[in-house]
Order: C-alpha cells, then structure tokens, then sequence
C-alpha cells in the first residue's frame, strides 16, 4: 500500500515553516465527512457474520448478506535506541489477516505538532510492506485534534487516502464542552476549536473525550481522545472506536499493534534481520 498523494509525504529534512505549511496543506485536502464504503457497525463483527443490517441501496431494498466485514488496521510505534519500530496490524472481524513492519532511522526529535515527520516515513514504509488495502486505519495519535488540524492520523490518512481515525491518550489542544474527570464507561463530549487551532471556527467540534473504559475496584481510568484522520466525521469517529474497543481501554487494532510493536522492537534487540511477516 503506497501513497497516493506523494505530495504529502512528511519530510523529516524540512524547516518547521515548511513543515507546518504542508500540515496547513493535508488539511486543507483531508475531508471530515463519511466517505467509506462498510457499515460502521461492521466493525465489531466477527468474520463470518452476514451483514442483514447494511443495506446498499434504498430504505425498503432487501439486505446483502454478500457485505464483507472491513478490513480495520491498527498503526503504532516503539522505539529502539534512535530507530523508529512502526507497525501495521490488520484484522477482519476477530482475525488478523497480515501483519507489517518498518524500522528506521529516526531523523528528528519528538516535537509537538509536528509527530507525522518524526514518525511518518517509518509508518508509510510499514504501510509498503502491506499487500492488503484497509478500510479503515485506526492510529495512535491524533487526527483533526491539532493545531493546524493535520495530525498523525489526518497526515497519513490523507497521504494514502484511506478512511482514518485518530486516538491519542493526552490532548494536544483544543478544550472539552465538559469537566472529563471520573467520568463513566462510555461517557463523551465534545473537543471544541479554541484559538490554538487553525482554521476552524471557535466551538468547532473536532473530536471527543471519550470514556472508553473504567473500573470500580480501581482508581480513575482517564478518558482518550478520538477524532477524525481523513473521510470519516466526529461523531463516526467515536462510534467506530467505541466499537473498536472490547472492553479495554484503547481500541482493539491499535492495543494489538502495540504488542507486536513491543514484539518486533525485541526482535531487534536480539539481532533479527526484520523481514515482515
């Protein structure tokens, strides 16, 4: 899977102007509105369900059993002395279909904002030694919730232009409709533009706090925060990850992610040559 607006592609030599110019310019292109062809609801499906509920067509059309659950992604990282360790995991349903992974010189050090030119060559990589073509990738960082609108999740969306979602455990920036301290499972609220973000109207809502998970026997779980990379809306975006996320904390594709990240990065530290699987 290569990108297919090369011109996106996060350079990790170029001034912060530039850098921040082209963010200006992924935003610009990204689109923050359903553009995928699967049912939402499909996600959390197990492979060989029908999917009666996704009808392709007009209200009173008969269903399709023949819709095939999406294939969902997961993208993270680790990191390995100065080497990125950037990794793709696929599932359709339950199962995992192909596993892929890059690992590479980091060029620059972690700068807020600007977390797609550290890390983005290394997961566009990833993304090259993957034969499938998600339909939906779901990152650990964020998407829209970003100064300039084009984080991680917006950034490579955008560039492969695939359907993208964006969870990160912290907020970058904007500010939540309500207090998110102790909040219950499920729970969300908005994430509002404020004058740090570009672009956007003030109140503008760009993602939500989400309550994924929280326990009674333990202390306070915090929420994380989820919002749109590229063809998918706010409000979509949270569903899907709600749905993503069977009980723990982070959505299923990108704690599966992190584990083979944390798998791959003890290959390497052993001496493994680093094919892919």
């Amino acid at each position: 899977m290569r990108p297919v607006r090369p011109e996106f592609v996060p350079d990790a030599t170029a001034t912060r102007e530039e850098m921040e110019s082209l963010q200006r310019d992924v935003a610009a292109a990204a689109t923050w509105t359903d553009e995928f062809a699967f049912d939402p609801a499909a996600v959390s499906r197990s492979e060989g369900e029908q999917l009666t509920e996704w009808i392709d067509g007009p209200d009173d059309a008969p269903a399709s059993p023949s819709a095939e659950v999406p294939l969902v992604a997961g993208v993270d990282q680790a990191f390995l002395d100065e080497r990125a360790v950037s990794v793709v995991v696929v599932r359709r349903g339950e199962t995992v279909v192909e596993r892929a992974h890059a690992v590479t010189e980091l060029e620059i050090p972690y700068i807020p904002g600007l977390l797609a030119f550290r890390e983005g060559g290394s997961i566009l990589a990833a993304f090259a030694a993957l034969d499938c073509h998600p339909d939906l990738v779901v990152f650990d960082g964020s998407g829209r919730i970003h100064y300039r609108q084009a984080g991680l999740a917006t950034h490579i969306g955008v560039t492969l232009d695939v359907p993208s979602v964006g969870v990160a455990k912290g907020l970058l920036c904007g500010t939540p409709a309500s207090d998110v301290d102790g909040r219950p499972e499920g729970w969300r609220t908005e994430i509002l533009a404020d004058d740090d973000i570009e672009n956007a109207a003030a109140g503008t809502p760009i993602g939500h706090a989400f309550q994924s998970r929280q326990y009674d026997s333990r202390p306070v779980v915090n929420p994380i925060y989820v919002s749109p990379g590229h063809r998918v809306s706010v409000g979509t975006a949270t569903d899907l990850v709600e749905s993503l996320c069977a009980g723990y904390k982070l959505p299923e594709p990108t704690r599966l992610a992190d584990a083979y990240a944390d798998e791959v990065k003890s290959e390497y530290a052993d001496g493994a040559d680093g094919s892919t699987d």
